[in-house]
């Protein structure tokens, strides 16, 4: 089978097109023919530790391989159909059409062996292969501070820092869901887009710093690594606020222990767990026009490395896909 595959760290340059063996599924997995898949900021992570969180580069190398990635084939995101399955599996049959997250990536690869209990659900019937890839990972993490952490509720006031990026995008959306009055802060470009998913107010940070407005929050959802902090912007916090440190790094831990102990505003740091009820629970809210996918731009397997040097950037709307069986 074709498959993007990396053997050493560096710039998008170090992924190549490769044919290797496909894989055959255990006992407890399936064997998924894959549609589409993403690139994401754990994908840039495990290959160039672009937007690895201040603090955690070498613990991030430990985990994906000191001097070469343990995984060769990155990948997380993806939505695909179900060729073959484990003599165990009971939840799948040939045929489901699915989408979900794979923790041991490989999702760039036309097949994936993915284990029965991961996060993996039956895609929405009205989502494309390209939307069903673009949704598990931003908006799990979403959902993950605002419902979870923050647990946000109707009338509290959001500030979403880059609102358009590929959390901030499902961030606005579940934080209007849940009732909250929503205001994003992204560049001149994405006004218009936040204002469309449910922002009632939008912050050009390149026009305007928010912590000088005046305004304050009862809950800040930080989703740009290295770009602020607590210490910044803890003056647009309502005296009992909640900073959520979505790209937070050993910084925010360490505020999140300290203001544990004391009163007042709070720090929460952490990472998303995959749970396929959460999964399913974003599919209702999708099948039900509560959620909709974003997609800036999509490109074909072969591209994978352009498509990494454009997410790279720091600049993308949504999500960035990547294209591996024609859609149907």
């Amino acid at each position: 089978m074709k498959a993007i595959i990396y053997t050493q760290y560096g710039p998008a340059d170090v992924l190549h097109l490769q044919e290797v063996e496909k894989p055959t599924p255990k006992d407890n997995e399936v064997l998924i023919k894959v549609h589409a898949t993403s690139v994401t900021a754990g994908d840039c992570n495990a290959r160039g530790f672009t937007f690895v969180p201040p603090g955690f580069g070498f613990m991030a190398r430990l985990m994906f391989g000191l001097r070469k990635p343990r995984q060769p084939i990155l990948g997380v995101e993806l939505s695909g159909e179900i060729v073959d399955v484990g003599k165990d599996v009971r939840r799948f049959k040939k045929g489901d059409q699915v989408f979900g997250i794979s923790l041991k990536y490989g999702a760039y690869a036309e097949f994936i062996c993915m284990a029965e209990d991961a996060s993996l659900v039956t895609k929405p019937a009205n989502l494309t292969w390209a939307e069903a890839a673009s949704i598990p990972f931003g908006a799990n993490t979403a959902l993950y501070f605002l419902r979870d952490m923050a647990k946000l509720q109707p009338g509290q006031k959001i500030l979403i820092i880059g609102a358009s990026g590929c959390t901030g995008v499902y961030a606005v959306q579940l934080a209007k869901y849940y009732g909250a009055e929503v205001t994003g802060v992204c560049s001149t470009r994405n006004l218009e887009l936040v204002r469309s998913l449910g922002a009632k107010q939008v912050i050009d940070y390149t026009q305007e710093d928010f912590t000088q407005n005046g305004q304050t929050y009862d809950v800040i959802l930080d989703m740009v690594p290295g770009k602020s902090s607590f210490a910044h912007d803890q003056s647009s916090l309502k005296p009992n606020g909640l900073y959520l440190a979505g790209a937070g790094g050993l910084e925010s831990i360490a505020q999140m222990a300290w203001t544990g102990l004391t009163g007042g505003k709070k720090v929460i740091a952490g990472v998303a767990p995959d749970r396929a009820e959460d999964l399913f629970f974003l599919k209702e809210l999708l099948e039900g026009g509560k959620l909709k996918p974003v997609i800036d731009r999509c490109y074909p397997l072969e591209q994978t490395a352009e498509a990494h040097r454009y997410a790279d950037t720091g600049h993308k709307r949504g999500s960035v896909i990547i294209t591996i069986a024609a859609e149907e």
